[in-house]
């Protein structure tokens, strides 16, 4: 067990007296501590693997997880253990505890685009064009468990009074429909644990040890759940970095780790700060820039590999500049040192950056993956005619049953919805099931109830069409029947209704053949959607240089780190400076430096374009702060004669382009 470990890490993997705080730093080997612990717990302490929990914040980090933990465990993780999400914990409790909660076991989970729609459908047309941001702010008040009752006075603004007013409606409209959003599946668990003695003890004999991942990245409802489920035991592990917090704006609280110490007064700490990731000068450089943070915990990494290169730090003259060089340094780099794409990244503050940096990969021919570009499944009219699908597929899906009928609609308002989502949550039964039962009568008026029926048999004529007839014709006939085209058109501005229109036509035509190919009607090809949705990303082990924003790189490290952008207004950001938030800037910055293994190269551009302008920018606050070790690129060097080997490299990139293009 203690193979390779150092010693912070065996005491915070054997450390079971009480609550634990285990202050991970960047590359400190977290993880391993974590799965460790599992296995020390249910191999040597005798704990039932069933009884643990590792909570993570992301799908991807539980699934690293549980390949680490198996591997550990000679090919098979311990039998029961779970390893999962906070959310996908609460889904888990609400399910065995939905009538305590007030819902049936097959309730649906809205995301934010549905929420968003819901606020829209309450707020009217007069808010149509805030309807995103007053959902976020309904969500962020249920992240830190503020009640509809209460929101009208935490109020900074027009756009929070507005929000205010429409909360109470936007909850009682989710019980009605018997659907919750994804903040309630933290929030329901803590009320319900606040409000039934019986569901905590419940819980807490069925979870006797919790682990958790990221703790710096907990929100108030979060931090509630780990604390009512650890009970007056404390029996858990809190894995954090209060250095890498920078989630605040989607609602993680740091002030979670100060509350930990006064809630817990027996809390023991221990610091992770030996890192295993990054050379020396990087290091040197994120202690430096980190230093200028006030701290809640005093560490500082260090590592036992060479100092590396140093750090580099280049101006460029603007941003197309900036792209141009990167993309030059990148084909030069790996030519002298013989590397894979994938082993750079390219990070940066904000998406808009990314365009031009794509636009120079592409004309060198740079092979690249982006983090965080919207999934062609995630378009809302693509999620619409799938919302259909699913229906078709499984009567039983709530969540498919409101979209359809609600997008286009066919006659039948939110009050007709929230009518017969009372009657279904009363009865216990789908929105389908309960819209063909007697008893609906009594709660609708003949108007309403006709359009309902009518809605219902459609899709039941869909059924039957989509089970017997080919999958492209089947799906034509549907999106003539409900007039979506027609309905875009009325909905959007001319040449938004022809992108998304041009969607469905690709999604549909692809489904055709699919269906053709595979021998599939429309009803088998809806689990082909699912998988195909999941997929759509680049696979892990493409190789391609990776494009992504600070605060989607968390996480990861790559060998070469290409920082961009490191200017004043730009990093730190222009509304954190003027809001006095540099400290969140400043750990943004540490993430991004601790990425890097082996070199990491920063730019800034002396000229940017704001909007039409052309500003002058000043490099960032954090080089300066990185001191004096790290090597700073003026005109004079950028423009300098190349070296022998930077002109072979250059030529050999050059003749790759030249092959690449007669080859097309």
């Amino acid at each position: 067990m203690s193979d390779h470990l150092n010693a912070p890490q065996r005491e915070a993997i054997r450390y079971l007296d009480g609550p634990c705080l285990v202050l991970a730093g960047a590359g400190s080997g977290k993880t391993r501590v974590i799965t460790q612990k599992i296995a020390y717990l249910a191999k040597e302490c005798g704990i039932d693997a069933s009884r643990i929990a590792a909570i993570t914040f992301t799908n991807k980090a539980a699934r690293e997880m549980q390949e680490r933990l198996a591997k550990l465990m000679g090919g098979r993780a311990p039998e029961g253990v779970t390893v999962c999400t906070f959310h996908a914990l609460g889904v888990k409790i609400i399910r065995a505890e939905a009538r305590c909660c007030g819902l049936k076991p097959q309730f649906s989970i809205l995301d934010a685009a549905d929420s968003a729609q819901i606020v829209q459908d309450i707020a009217g047309d007069s808010c149509k064009g805030i309807a995103k941001q007053l959902q976020w702010q309904i969500s962020a008040w249920k992240n830190a468990m503020v009640p509809p009752a209460e929101a009208a006075k935490r109020a900074a603004d027009d756009i929070a009074a507005e929000a205010a007013k429409l909360y109470p409606e936007y909850e009682r409209t989710l019980r009605a429909y018997q659907a919750v959003d994804f903040d309630d599946l933290i929030g329901l668990p803590v009320r319900l644990f606040e409000e039934n003695a019986q569901a905590i003890e419940r819980w807490q004999n069925r979870l006797r040890y919790l682990l958790v991942d990221e703790y710096q990245d907990t929100n108030r409802a979060q931090y509630r759940l780990m604390c009512q489920l650890a009970g007056v035991r404390g029996a858990f592990t809190a894995v954090g970095d209060d250095d890498q917090a920078i989630y605040a704006w989607r609602g993680a609280d740091v002030e979670n780790l100060r509350q930990l110490q006064k809630d817990y007064p027996q809390l023991k700490v221990i610091k992770l700060e030996q890192n295993y990731r990054s050379m020396r000068h990087i290091l040197e450089a994120a202690n430096r820039v980190i230093a200028h943070n006030e701290k809640l915990f005093e560490k500082r990494l260090w590592s036992e590999y060479g100092m590396g290169e140093p750090v580099v730090v280049t101006s460029c003259r603007n941003a197309e500049h900036e792209a141009e060089w990167v993309a030059m340094k990148i084909s030069t780099h790996k030519f002298q040192h013989r590397t894979r794409y994938r082993d750079y990244a390219i990070l940066y503050r904000g998406n808009h950056q990314a365009r031009l940096l794509e636009e120079q990969l592409r004309n060198q021919h740079i092979p690249y993956v982006l983090s965080g570009g919207q999934s062609f499944f995630e378009r809302a009219e693509i999620r619409d005619i799938i919302a259909w699908l699913r229906l078709l597929a499984n009567g039983e899906d709530d969540l498919a049953f409101i979209r359809a009928i609600t997008v286009p609609r066919r006659g039948i308002g939110p009050g007709t919805v929230e009518a017969l989502g009372q009657y279904a949550g009363h009865r216990h039964k789908s929105f389908l099931a309960a819209a063909l039962e007697e008893g609906l009568s009594e709660r609708l008026q003949p108007r309403q109830l006709d359009a309902v029926r009518e809605f219902v048999a459609f899709v039941g004529r869909m059924q039957q069409r989509a089970q017997t007839e080919p999958a492209g014709k089947t799906l034509t006939a549907l999106l003539a029947a409900i007039h979506y085209e027609s309905w875009l058109f009325t909905h959007f501005e001319h040449h938004e209704a022809e992108t998304k229109w041009r969607n469905v036509s690709d999604f549909a035509d692809w489904l055709g053949r699919r269906g053709d190919e595979d021998g599939k009607n429309l009803i088998e090809l809806t689990q082909t959607i699912a998988l195909a949705s999941m997929l759509d990303k680049k696979d892990s082990d493409f190789d391609g240089v990776q494009l992504a924003t600070l605060h989607a790189a968390k996480g990861l490290e790559f060998p070469h780190v290409f920082l961009v952008g490191a200017e004043e207004g730009l990093l730190p950001h222009q509304s954190s400076i003027d809001e006095g938030k540099v400290d969140e800037e400043r750990r943004l910055m540490y993430v991004g430096i601790t990425r890097a293994q082996r070199s990491l190269n920063l730019t800034w551009c002396e000229r940017r374009k704001a909007g039409k302008e052309l500003r002058t920018c000043e490099p960032s606050r954090f080089i300066a702060e990185m001191g004096e070790d790290v090597r700073v690129l003026g005109r004079e060097q950028r423009n300098a004669p190349l070296s022998k080997e930077e002109g072979r490299a250059r030529l050999a990139s050059l003749r790759a382009m030249l092959e690449a293009r007669l080859q097309k």
